[in-house]
């Protein structure tokens, strides 16, 4: 219930203690969810909107390995990957481990 508390007052979780940076597009389906899956967990995160903007996109792609697709997610300066990378996380228990890491 918790969770579902955090998430509905925008209140990050006191386990979550590292820097979450996403790259997204308003629009995009998967950047919406990676943003929910976030959200839900009570995690605070920077949002970068790269909409139209080519500077920032090929700043992602160089940070992201050349990935230029969005969502791209990074955990403590740490490449996730998109949305299904950070669901695939969160189902194999991994998430919240590297959640509750602070940034060094």
């Amino acid at each position: 219930m918790s969770n579902l508390l955090n998430f509905l007052l925008g209140r990050p979780a006191k386990t979550a203690k590292a820097t979450v940076e996403i790259y997204t597009w308003q629009t995009c389906p998967f950047c919406i969810r990676a943003k929910l899956l976030l959200r839900w967990k009570g995690v605070p995160f920077r949002e970068y909107k790269i909409d139209g903007n080519d500077v920032a996109r090929n700043q992602m792609a160089e940070r992201a390995n050349g990935r230029r697709s969005v969502p791209q997610i990074f955990i403590n300066q740490q490449h996730i990957g998109g949305c299904d990378d950070l669901y695939a996380l969160d189902r194999q228990g991994n998430l919240d481990s590297l959640l509750a890491q602070p940034e060094i």
